[in-house]
């Protein structure tokens, strides 16, 4: 809440939020997702390390983190259909998790390019239902970048 008052009071918008409990039991991890400029972000990290019970901020930068998100997505499929969104679902490795008489609930995780792309294929079967969880994020578990490095080293 405190978060979230402190981004309103500022004028800064949020594209993405996801609040979940950690390896630590006493700790949860928000993620934010906003689009601007390096300065505005670098001013947005100090107001919230001023924030009570804020005990770490950190940027995930594209490349150098690995993002998530979850989306469930009701779609009509009358029988005749349903080959068909089986099929795409198997291309995005979304799996049913609901199945009625005339629709079928999928659960697709991924990069959210890749859930974009999910969406816009079974939309003209008609979407009924649709939420997302919004992004999650960790930052990758080898450094890339070392790699390289030593990669080339050994050349």
């Amino acid at each position: 809440m405190r978060i979230t008052s402190m981004f309103a009071r500022r004028g800064y918008n949020i594209d993405s939020l996801a609040v979940g409990p950690t390896e630590r039991h006493d700790v949860s991890r928000v993620t934010l997702r906003v689009d601007c400029e390096q300065h505005l972000l670098e001013q947005i990290e100090k107001q919230m390390h001023k924030l009570v019970n804020v005990l770490r901020v950190a940027e995930l930068v594209a490349g150098e983190s690995v993002e998530r998100e979850l989306a469930l997505i009701k779609v009509t499929a009358p029988p005749e259909r349903r080959a068909e969104l089986l099929a795409l679902a198997e291309v995005f490795h979304a799996r049913v998790a609901d199945l009625g008489p005339e629709t079928l609930v999928f659960e697709v995780v991924g990069a959210p390019e890749e859930i974009d792309s999910f969406e816009e294929l079974v939309r003209p079967h008609g979407v009924k239902e649709l939420v997302r969880t919004g992004r999650i994020g960790l930052t990758r578990a080898s450094d890339r970048k070392g790699i390289k490095r030593r990669q080339d080293v050994l050349r």
